[in-house]
């Protein structure tokens, strides 16, 4: 392109892609969630970094405010389109793909609530312990019924072939775990009447989610070999896999940690010290599992790329899972005061951060242009009217 080239009027317009600014409203999808989960991970990552820079914390902090931004944004553009275009909106339910993306909405909602913790406690105290409980409690509400509701409506309304399986297929079931990680985070800092429910309730759903998502990894293993792998539009769906690894085994951790103090205050001492110790143990042996899961998403990603990759909404599922990764590291490597691990987990944060940068400028530019607003849900209702 000439240096000096002229670009047309109408592509530096916002939207320009759009036939009308209301499309916005009308094309947004639950997609755009997993934004949150990436600038949210990505928050909690760089607060944790291993090595303190100047200025590293207040700038996780500034991206944890971002993500509360986005989330209330898109909370409202999603609420939007369900009043004024009802019909078009609830056709979600019947696509094979996007209801999977109801999902990120509570896994979402769970990077604010962690947040809520390790930013907010600080600057505004204990006052935002209720409502970081009550978030917590909405947020189980929602990752329960996504966990249940979804696999239904697959196994009820959907059409769906094992040939075009993906990863996706994980979202919904996931968000449970995401959950019960975050109740472990929570059970420290609440009163000793709250805390035992909490962990109790947080157990059960990392068994709700965990072993259901280990079974749809058996499945896609063998969509896998029997039918290779998925197209280039869904490249980054390889790097979900990761995702309730990674979660199942932090969750481990965390709720490990709460365990022994929480049990000992209800006469089961014994409980929690093994709590503990499974929890380790476990989670080493998740993390093990999550190794091999993240140098397959490498090679197959290197494989997309060289043959090219287009980018859409989906990109972000390169961030959350490497994301939880990279903090169950970081949370091992205290555990086992590991330095191995101390180093591994900075590389992953790293590559988390390089990683978010790629993608969010992208995305920014495809928002803007209006390029990305687009809901297969409509296009699917346009079919089987016809």
């Amino acid at each position: 392109m000439p240096l000096f080239a002229v670009v047309p009027e109408q592509a530096l317009r916002p939207f320009s892609q759009l036939d009308r600014p209301l499309e916005v409203i009308r094309q947004f999808t639950p997609n755009w969630f997993a934004v949150t989960m990436g600038t949210g991970v990505l928050a909690l990552a760089l607060a944790v970094f291993p090595w303190r820079f100047p200025g590293l914390h207040a700038l996780a902090e500034g991206l944890w405010l971002l993500d509360v931004l986005l989330f209330c944004l898109f909370t409202g553009l999603y609420a939007a389109r369900w009043l004024l275009f009802f019909d078009e909106a609830r056709g979600i339910f019947a696509h094979a793909t996007v209801s999977m993306f109801i999902g990120t909405i509570p896994m979402g909602l769970a990077t604010l609530i962690n947040g809520l913790l390790l930013f907010g406690l600080p600057r505004w105290g204990a006052a935002v312990l209720p409502l970081a409980l009550g978030l917590w409690w909405l947020d189980v509400a929602m990752a329960l019924a996504c966990g249940v509701l979804i696999p239904y409506l697959m196994f009820t309304r959907q059409a769906h072939r094992i040939d075009q399986m993906t990863a996706v297929w994980l979202l919904p079931v996931v968000a449970a775990e995401v959950a019960a990680a975050s109740g472990g985070l929570l059970v420290p800092h609440l009163a000793a009447g709250d805390q035992f429910t909490i962990i109790v309730a947080s157990y059960v759903l990392w068994a709700y989610s965990v072993p259901v998502a280990l079974s749809l990894l058996v499945i896609l293993l063998l969509r896998l070999a029997l039918h290779k792998l998925p197209p280039a539009s869904m490249a980054a769906s390889s790097w979900l896999a990761l995702g309730p690894i990674a979660t199942g085994a932090l969750g481990l951790l965390v709720l490990g940690s709460a365990a022994p103090a929480v049990f000992a205050a209800h006469g089961l001492v014994g409980i929690g010290e093994i709590a503990r110790g499974l929890g380790l143990l476990g989670a080493l042996l998740l993390w093990g599992l999550g190794l091999w899961w993240l140098a397959l998403a490498v090679l197959v990603t290197q494989r997309h790329a060289r043959e090219g990759m287009p980018f859409n909404l989906g990109w972000w599922g390169f961030t959350f899972p490497l994301g939880v990764y990279a903090l169950t590291t970081l949370r091992l490597s205290e555990a086992l005061a590991a330095p191995f691990f101390t180093g591994l987990g900075a590389v992953l944060v790293m590559m988390l951060a390089l990683l978010w940068i790629l993608v969010a400028r992208r995305t920014l530019a495809g928002a803007y242009r209006g390029s990305l607003f687009v809901s297969p849900c409509i296009a699917h209702l346009c079919r089987k009217a016809s």
